[in-house]
């Protein structure tokens, strides 16, 4: 009844806020006046935010510290987009969009953090909720400067939510283990001594060898992994040489890896760069690999999916949690859940019966924007009972069904 009464006052300035944002998108450490508006709205509630190291990016606890620790991450910044919808909060920046929903992630947590907020001046609230206000989602690396500033240091739970578009509002998509995948980039620059395409005896053939380093190297590297980490090696760029008659002196291949698995994950670089070695020596060239880290794959702790769906249950209704399907597209909110436990769930945001077939990062990407109430509701009702659930004494702490002295 609080969290009803809370959105019906507070329904039209969340939409209100929310647009504000999607009028004026930020690019990832740049979103600066985003910060300020985060700052201003929290600091007005009787908060104490703080603003990350390098200016942008909020973290702000409510309640009292002695108990336990569940943390809300919302990502605040935009995508480098054109905005092709034809509504009155449409972007105002040539070229910049809110084009993944991070301007109602963002609103969500605010609204979660202002009911929150009231709960904990009543004294209605078990332990602590730090809300986590995360920039550079798609650099990526923003949730590296979170953790580095001390944003998980104590938590035991983290939460989130994602707009999907093709779930519909009231719907919470949920899945346990991967849901979305490590993407990490891979550049390989290939040499020898070049010569002429009648004698290539007498050389090492270049593209013949880049040709079989951008075919064989897939097909291994998925054959040294268990088939279930979903390894996979995905060239999207290659170039060699500049006339027909001439055999190059050098090659790239650029391209990208995506896995399902935390381990897989961290073995690859080895595995590619011993793959890599061994084709190139078979044809007689010098083949170097530059890995880009992205992000680890989010691995959803089971416990933590449960609590997502019995708060989606019991402030939406028993039809609300669906499942989802893992993606291999990469999110860093990986980062949070290698160091402590948590799930990210999927928010419906299209509006029911709609043949509207909007996608992430699109121009026309948009949402019904009924799904904040119901994003504020399912992360309330979960970090509450995330709270409830931790202070709960443990097995060892309890003797003859009394918890023991």
């Amino acid at each position: 009844m609080q969290l009803d009464a809370f959105l019906a006052r507070q329904d039209p300035q969340l939409i209100a806020f929310r647009r504000d944002l999607h009028r004026h998108p930020e690019l990832g450490f740049a979103e600066h006046r985003t910060t300020q508006r985060i700052v201003d709205a929290l600091t007005a509630a009787g908060l104490r935010p703080r603003v990350l190291p390098k200016g942008t990016g909020v973290i702000c606890d409510i309640g009292p510290g002695d108990g336990p620790t569940v943390a809300l991450r919302a990502d605040i910044d935009a995508l480098p987009l054109m905005d092709e919808k034809d509504v009155p909060y449409r972007s105002t920046v040539p070229g910049v969009a809110h084009a993944c929903g991070h301007d109602v992630h963002t609103t969500m947590v605010l609204g979660t953090g202002l009911f929150l907020a009231q709960q904990a001046a009543a004294g209605l609230l078990p332990g602590r909720v730090r809300l986590l206000f995360q920039p550079a989602e798609e650099n990526p690396g923003g949730a590296l400067d979170v953790m580095a500033a001390g944003g998980i240091a104590g938590v035991d739970r983290v939460f989130a939510l994602h707009c999907d578009p093709r779930i519909e509002v009231g719907q919470l998509g949920l899945r346990a283990g991967p849901i979305t995948a490590a993407c990490d980039k891979v550049y390989v620059r290939v040499t020898g001594p070049g010569g002429h395409t009648a004698r290539p005896h007498l050389t090492a053939d270049l593209v013949y060898a880049l040709a079989k380093i951008v075919t064989e190297l897939p097909a291994a590297l998925s054959r040294r992994v268990d088939p279930r980490s979903s390894l996979s090696l995905v060239w999207g760029r290659v170039a060699a040489g500049s006339v027909a008659n001439a055999i190059p002196d050098d090659g790239i291949a650029e391209g990208t890896v995506r896995c399902l698995d935390d381990d897989a994950w961290h073995k690859a670089p080895e595995m590619m760069k011993a793959l890599l070695d061994s084709v190139a020596a078979a044809y007689d060239v010098e083949a170097n690999l530059e890995y880009v880290r992205g992000v680890p794959p989010t691995v959803n702790e089971p416990t933590s999916v449960q609590m997502f769906r019995d708060a989606a249950t019991q402030v939406i209704g028993p039809d609300a949690p669906v499942p989802t399907p893992q993606s291999l597209g990469g999110e860093d909110f990986g980062w949070y859940l290698e160091s402590i436990p948590g799930a990210l769930a999927r928010l419906g945001v299209r509006t029911p019966g709609s043949d509207a077939e909007y996608d992430l990062h699109r121009g026309d990407f948009d949402v019904d924007e009924s799904c904040i109430g119901v994003g504020v509701r399912v992360l309330a009702a979960t970090a509450l009972a995330a709270l409830w659930d931790d202070r709960r004494p443990t097995a060892d702490e309890t003797v003859g069904g009394a918890v023991s002295a």
